[in-house]
């Protein structure tokens, strides 16, 4: 079930044309948690230039509007580290 909520994930952020992008399953690392069975724990790791001129904020807030129903169904948690390609 992970990876396919991974490739969803990975599927929907085309959007924002990553030059990088790693997102590892976390979900072992909440096995008893009671949310953790309504959808996924994830680390994305992003660099697009999507994210030039944006702050950490702005850049959370486009890559939740990006996942959508995802945030909702597939994903529980996400922690994210956005970053623009110059600032790799």
């Amino acid at each position: 079930m992970s990876e396919k909520r991974i490739k969803l994930i990975q599927n929907s952020l085309q959007s924002l044309e990553p030059i990088k992008i790693n997102i590892e399953d976390e979900g072992h690392l909440h096995v008893g948690h009671a949310g953790a069975k309504s959808g996924g724990h994830f680390k994305l790791y992003i660099v697009s230039d999507s994210f030039k001129g944006k702050n950490m904020v702005q850049r959370h807030k486009l890559i939740y509007q990006t996942l959508g129903q995802l945030m909702e169904t597939e994903i529980h948690a996400l922690s994210i580290k956005a970053l623009s390609n110059d600032e790799c």
